[in-house]
């Protein structure tokens, strides 16, 4: 097996943690200051590091738990049981092993190799018309509730992200009044990795903000600017929040796209459930007006939140999309 270098003792402080129990704490909603002293935090960890935990998010963990349990049941049919739900340029469904390459992140290396995982997608809002289906009991409900929990938890997120930039608090509202949103059912299995070879090659990702759930399993390696890549410390009941290149973009580079990759170095199977959160897919995704001034003007073209998601995955997934893409974004 390849040995990777890896900090595996980060600084305790620096990840920054953010508690949210100001969020949903009065029935009447937060108020103004509980927004702007988290919003202060955010900032910081955005700016500085890319990647943050929240605590006390007002997520059932008993829902995190079933879908992990899905996860499981779903990745543990016998080969052939998911052809007929294969994901495609139009649908949400299933990637088998190696099905997609990290082409669209410049960091991936200059040798690209097919990550070795199996991912399960589902998709709400954006360009795609829906999602294929696995046949089990149980399995929709029980995905469906989680999406719906979680995309509340993101909601709540909104005004502290525009406190963060010094924007009214609502003023991201519009942008995700149909927003676009992806669940990703992970199952990266037990491997002798080559020199070459990853779970899920190094990497940025495509949305505003990408939401992990605590994992048993370690696997996740993250580097922030000015280190090497470090493992998150394990924080039970948590979630691993980092921002994506849409973010950035928006922010005209102020916040962070923190790169991060996966290598089952385990003895056991790893299971992950990554939530990508996004804009409409109309979207206009062009600098905030807290984000330039004469000094520092806009440094990105603006763009449609939905194109952008349709270069990113037309260039990983070209095999499945049946659409090539320009190695540079638009």
């Amino acid at each position: 097996m390849t040995t990777i270098e890896t900090s595996r003792q980060p600084d305790a402080e620096l990840i920054p943690i953010l508690d949210l129990s100001a969020l949903t704490a009065d029935e009447g909603g937060p108020s103004a200051d509980a927004i702007d002293s988290l919003g202060d935090e955010l900032r910081r960890a955005l700016t500085d590091v890319g990647f943050f935990f929240v605590t006390n998010h007002g997520l059932d963990w008993a829902h995190v738990e079933a879908v992990y349990e899905q996860a499981k049941i779903l990745h543990g049919q016998p080969p052939g049981t998911h052809d007929d739900i294969g994901m495609d340029k139009e649908h949400g469904g299933y990637l088998g092993l190696g099905g997609g390459t990290s082409y669209a992140s410049e960091i991936a290396g200059d040798v690209r190799t097919p990550n070795l995982n199996c991912a399960y997608f589902v998709h709400r809002g954006g360009y795609r018309m829906g999602n294929r289906w696995p046949d089990l009991d149980g399995f929709q409900p029980v995905i469906d509730t989680y999406m719906d929990e979680i995309q509340k938890l993101c909601e709540r997120l909104l005004p502290v992200l525009a406190s963060s930039l010094e924007l009214p608090h609502d003023w991201f509202a519009p942008h995700f009044e149909d927003p676009s949103v992806t669940l990703r059912m992970s199952h990266y299995p037990v491997l002798d990795y080559g020199e070459h070879d990853w779970g899920l090659a190094p990497h940025t990702d495509s949305s505003i903000m990408t939401l992990l759930p605590a994992n048993d399993v370690p696997g996740l390696e993250i580097r922030p600017a000015g280190h090497d890549w470090i493992e998150p410390p394990p924080l039970p009941e948590s979630y691993l929040i980092n921002s994506g290149d849409m973010l950035k973009r928006w922010t005209n580079n102020r916040f962070r796209s923190t790169a991060h990759r996966v290598r089952n170095a385990s003895t056991t199977d790893r299971y992950a459930m990554p939530f990508f959160y996004g804009a409409r897919d109309n979207a206009i995704i062009e600098a905030l007006p807290t984000c330039v001034d004469g000094d520092n003007p806009a440094k990105h073209d603006p763009i449609t939140y939905g194109d952008y998601q349709r270069w990113f995955i037309n260039r990983n997934y070209a095999n499945v999309t049946g659409e090539k893409a320009n190695e540079v974004a638009p």
